[in-house]
């Protein structure tokens, strides 16, 4: 049987053409200005329009996206027709929950080097402030009786079995973050993480301020002016830029914070936590044969991905599989990566993963490593900022790692680099990109 990485060589290159992301913005407390649709499109029309080819040329079109809204069903394909992709296009859309858009870029990857398609479309999107409120239980069934009485009286005896409490709706975004198998929620994972490894409350919260940091540093140097186009509403309304970012965040206002998931000695706070995000991202992948019919300049090269899975516990440790797996496939020393993303869920489960990897027992244990991983160079690392400051639309961030790191990549003049998320219920994907010499500035 061929390996994973005989496979990849025998196949076709796949390269990153292009790629954009709206800016992603914060929730706050009521339904956003776009739908998940919406950023898709707000997304995908200044993308499309700066490609030397027409839109209806993509063999396909694949999209992540995890809360997906009752009108907008396979907004993969919704996305597609209002792009102006054609209505033979076909469009797809998968859902694992945090690595989304990444398994958008991978599924494409994979039809375009087994030879089935040479141009997609693939990308992620996602409208958090868009997740339902959903009926309680008991409220479903005071309905269903009501709804079954046929007879005056009988209507009448349903409708006094009514409840105030029924009115109270669930938040459907709480279900969905909290893991059925492990009956944990994603910060209580998070908090098993810190514990297993002695994350410090302050040692997340010099994380979260470190990515603040960075994401403010970047956006005033304008690092990111060629990865975010801006957004229109239907109102009117333009956004240009991550609105989540607070470049004036210290050390003593994240030390005021009350721990959320385990009160009152957790250390998972909403300041060293993702923040609750609407954002969408799309890249461009394509073939040799697709390079030259259209005349294209690839930016990188997708060399090879891997998805792992572990106890839903432990969902923040699933990079350090991931990556180790694929490094050891690749032949790659970890000093031989320029630089790092890592999606930043939750700073205990980003230090956590670094902490893992220094472990000499869970190296051994767990990763079938004689010796330690070995620290991770800081400075490597999310360079820009993450999550944190950045935002974590579910659907959407694996796919903005990669765009990210290839973006990063090219400015620094470096040439190799992995991106990787943990993914609730207990998985994890990397994939390593490596840039073409041609593409740096």
């Amino acid at each position: 049987m061929a390996t994973r990485e005989q496979t990849a060589s025998a196949g076709q290159s796949v390269y990153i053409i292009d790629g954009a992301r709206t800016p992603f913005l914060k929730a706050r407390g009521r339904p956003g200005p776009f739908t998940p649709v919406d950023l898709a499109v707000q997304c995908g029309r200044p993308l499309l329009l700066r490609q030397p080819f027409a839109p209806q040329a993509f063999d396909q079109v694949i999209l992540g996206c995890v809360n997906v809204i009752s009108e907008e069903m396979n907004p993969a394909r919704v996305a597609a027709l209002r792009l102006g992709l054609g209505e033979d296009m076909p469009a797809f859309t998968v859902q694992i929950n945090c690595g989304s858009g990444m398994q958008s870029i991978d599924t494409a990857a994979r039809y375009i080097r087994e030879g089935s398609a040479d141009l997609i479309l693939a990308g992620g999107t996602e409208a958090l402030s868009h997740s339902p409120l959903l009926l309680r239980q008991d409220a479903v069934e005071w309905l269903s009786d009501l709804q079954q009485a046929r007879s005056p009286a009988a209507k009448l005896q349903a409708a006094s079995q009514f409840q105030p409490g029924m009115l109270k709706p669930v938040i459907g975004m709480e279900r969905g973050l909290t893991d059925p198998i492990a009956e944990l929620n994603m910060g209580q994972t998070a908090e098993v993480v810190a514990h297993l490894f002695g994350i410090t409350r302050q040692q997340a919260d010099e994380y979260a301020l470190q990515s603040h940091q960075r994401l403010a540093h970047a956006q005033a140097e304008g690092w990111l002016e060629n990865e975010v186009v801006p957004a229109i509403s239907r109102d009117g309304d333009l956004y240009r830029a991550d609105d989540g970012v607070r470049p004036d965040n210290s050390l003593g206002a994240l030390a005021k914070l009350d721990p959320v998931f385990e009160p009152p000695h957790g250390q998972v706070t909403a300041g060293n936590s993702s923040q609750i995000t609407d954002g969408a991202s799309w890249i461009i992948l394509a073939s040799e044969q697709a390079v030259k019919d259209h005349g294209l300049k690839p930016i990188a090269k997708i060399v090879d991905s891997q998805w792992s899975a572990l106890d839903p516990k432990i969902m923040g440790l699933g990079p350090v599989l991931a990556v180790t797996d694929l490094l050891k496939r690749s032949g790659h020393a970890k000093d031989e990566i320029d630089l790092w993303e890592i999606n930043e869920a939750f700073a205990a489960q980003v230090l956590g993963c670094l902490a893992a990897w220094e472990d000499a027992d869970f190296c051994r244990t767990v990763l079938d490593l004689q010796q330690p991983f070995g620290p991770l160079d800081r400075e490597r690392l999310n360079v820009n900022g993450g999550a944190i400051s950045l935002g974590h639309p579910v659907g959407t961030s694996g796919n903005r790692i990669v765009l990210h790191l290839v973006n990063a990549l090219r400015r620094k003049q470096l040439r190799r680099g992995i991106a990787t998320e943990c993914i609730g219920g207990g998985q994890a994907g990397a994939m390593l990109i490596e840039m073409l010499e041609e593409a740096h500035p």
